[in-house]
């Protein structure tokens, strides 16, 4: 079995590949990478407030401690 990978073109291509996914002739892996995506944008949301408040805190009080040593 091999693996590439296809940019489509088209709309239309799209339908062909699931058509052939449900003939069972290949066999679509991912749909819609976005290599340009930014990982902000990638991950927002991703952690409770509370958490990111919490991580927030930690990231100053270290750089606060990192600060006061030097």
């Amino acid at each position: 079995m091999q693996t590439v990978i296809v940019q489509l073109t088209h709309q239309k291509a799209l339908r062909l590949l699931e058509e052939l996914e449900d003939l069972h002739i290949l066999r679509v892996l991912k749909k819609n990478i976005n290599p340009n995506e930014k990982l902000s944008d990638k991950y927002s949301g991703k952690l409770s407030a509370d958490v990111a408040d919490k991580i927030q805190k930690h990231i100053s009080d270290s750089r606060n401690q990192w600060d006061s040593n030097s």
